[in-house]
């Protein structure tokens, strides 16, 4: 099903500055600029253009689901890019500033991206477009996270020295009192609206210039994008990516998840969250379709999956859960890949996404490789339950990254002689890697950078295996590893086991000191809601069943000591279990 029947998009009309001028020209800038013939800088901003160019009235984004629906062309929504380019420079915006930009998923935010520093709004309409029109306006666009309170904001806003904040209107109260100049979007698209009132004086402002008018930056290697990490060992760092990175990853991402021009994606996973793992310019490159919401609401996203025409979208593995339990959830009309990354989904979370239809796509990122650089293998020909297994792995490296290597401590802290672990499956060692989509280093942190760049290669901290068949399957990070009368156990692996038993939601697994063995695992549980009532008042007897199950699928050392039924996980506002807020729970005990 299409929008095109929509009767809101039928009666939609964007306003005036919104609509190109006859004989639009779509160069950006001087393509030459003094640079031999053969090379053309890497710039996500070109997707936009050349979407416009081949497909000016093909439905770029559709943002129904609020009380002013917005629908833009490709053709109108990069006049609207170039409106807000300009706009910035009118502000005094220059190269290499930072916009901060906080809103939730919506059409600002999800639009190409600049080189400004942007905080990250509500997902509105406004967002998209700050994707794309920050890097035209050669600035950096730094999106934070709107999960995240008032003093956590404000110490981003400082580090980051953001000159100029793009801010939803229910997004306020995050920059009260700042003194740093605010544009603020109602999220209607209307006249009226300040954002639409900015984007008209950048109009204004560029006196019909067009894109030719706006100077094109001819060093790929320009920071492009500023996203801090959730910051769950301490305070947040900023991570510069560039626009060559960003380029490529997004080019990575479409090819690796399949989208193309018939495709629709539904914008699930917050644009905040490492520049949407590149997918608002992976979705513009492919010239598919986008839906923005501006939150997470299951039944809202079957409503989609339902009757939207929906093929693709992310969310982490806390997000699928609540997906494939929602009571809306049935066997889809259509089959639609779901790209997973941001903790380690259970080989139960993908075998029941594949009963509904959802085609579960296993990658594996940080921040600081432009969010995803691994994906599994297909074993398409394999049996459910074995396949499950298998994808829960991390996979191979993505298209246009680089190889990943799993290798042993470093000797004497000599971080030039790198040794691989062998190919066994057994023998762990840190995950490193370098190349294209690597970010470029931490922002004013070059301690940081230099540790994180030891022997040449970014070190991830994340501790996996090697298979014989060259999948990497991840056991923990490095401080979750938990020691056992001298064994080693992966509260990752545990996890998967134990959230294989019918009744459990989520599980999350730490370590507990115990007085022989040293350390024994404490898992915290989530039932499922139709299980509740089954053991109420029978807490006892469920962990002695959870034991049991434990029993039957790992070795004795790895068998959770205890267990504790809760009501809900310690989260990251990115949907990451905070084992650190386990960790001081269970020290208390």
């Amino acid at each position: 099903m299409s929008f095109a029947s929509n009767p809101a998009f039928q009666g939609f009309r964007p306003t005036p500055e919104s609509i190109p001028p006859p004989n639009v020209s779509l160069r950006h800038g001087d393509p030459t600029n003094g640079l031999p013939v053969n090379i053309h800088p890497l710039n996500p901003v070109a997707f936009v253009l050349r979407a416009a160019l081949n497909y000016p009235d093909k439905l770029a984004i559709a943002h129904p689901d609020v009380r002013y629906p917005v629908f833009y062309s490709y053709g109108i929504w990069s006049q609207r890019i170039q409106n807000l380019a300009y706009a910035l420079i009118q502000h005094g915006i220059m190269s290499g500033d930072r916009v901060a930009v906080i809103a939730p998923n919506s059409p600002m935010i999800a639009g190409p991206v600049s080189t400004v520093l942007t905080l990250v709004l509500p997902l509105t309409e406004a967002a998209t477009e700050a994707h794309s029109g920050v890097l035209a306006a050669r600035a950096i666009i730094a999106p934070i996270n709107t999960r995240l309170t008032k003093s956590e904001v404000s110490y981003i806003l400082e580090h980051s020295g953001a000159k100029l904040i793009l801010v939803d209107d229910e997004c306020i109260h995050l920059v009260k009192d700042t003194k740093i100049p605010l544009v603020v979007t109602n999220d209607s698209g209307r006249p009226g609206d300040p954002y639409e009132e900015f984007l008209s004086a950048g109009r204004r402002f560029s006196k019909e210039r067009g894109w030719p008018g706006l100077e094109a930056e001819i060093d790929e290697n320009a920071p492009a994008v500023l996203c801090y990490t959730s910051g769950t060992t301490g305070r947040p760092k900023g991570v510069i990516t560039t626009l060559r990175g960003s380029y490529l990853a997004a080019i990575a991402n479409a090819y690796e998840s399949q989208i193309n021009r018939d495709s629709t994606y539904l914008w699930v996973l917050p644009m905040f969250h490492a520049a949407g793992w590149t997918f608002p310019w992976s979705i513009v490159f492919a010239f598919a379709t986008q839906i923005t919401i501006r939150t997470v609401n299951f039944t809202r996203i079957w409503s989609h999956f339902l009757h939207s025409g929906v093929t693709h979208y992310c969310a982490a593995p806390t997000v699928q859960i609540g997906i494939v339990n929602d009571p809306a959830a049935r066997q889809l009309p259509q089959p639609i890949s779901a790209i997973i990354a941001g903790a380690a989904p259970t080989a139960h979370l993908i075998s029941e996404l594949e009963k509904k239809g959802i085609n579960p796509v296993h990658v594996y990122g940080l921040t600081e490789v432009s969010g995803i650089f691994y994906i599994y293998p297909s074993w398409a020909k394999l049996l459910l339950e074995e396949r499950a297994k298998l994808m829960a792995r991390q996979g191979q490296s993505f298209a246009t990254a680089q190889e990943v290597r799993v290798v042993l401590p470093a000797k004497d802290g000599n971080d030039d002689m790198l040794v691989d672990v062998p190919k066994d499956g057994k023998s762990v060692g840190e995950i490193i890697t370098r190349g294209n989509i690597v970010m470029k280093e931490y922002f004013r942190d070059p301690e940081a950078t230099r540790k994180a760049f030891r022997g040449g290669y970014f070190h991830s901290g994340d501790l996996a295996v090697m298979h014989p068949d060259g999948a990497v399957a991840i056991m923990d990070r490095s401080k979750d590893i938990i020691i056992s009368g001298g064994e080693n156990a992966s509260s990752l692996a545990i996890e998967q086991e134990l959230a294989s038993h019918p009744h459990i939601l989520e599980v999350s697994v730490v370590a507990r000191s115990h007085p022989k063995w040293g350390e024994r695992p404490m898992a915290f549980v989530i039932l499922h809601k139709h299980h509740v009532k089954t053991w109420e008042g029978m807490h006892d007897k469920f962990t002695r069943e959870l034991k049991q199950h434990a029993r039957a699928r790992l070795p004795g050392f790895a068998c959770p000591e205890w267990v504790q039924i809760v009501e809900d996980l310690p989260k990251t506002s990115t949907g990451k279990i905070l084992k650190t807020d386990l960790r001081k729970i269970v020290a208390k005990l």
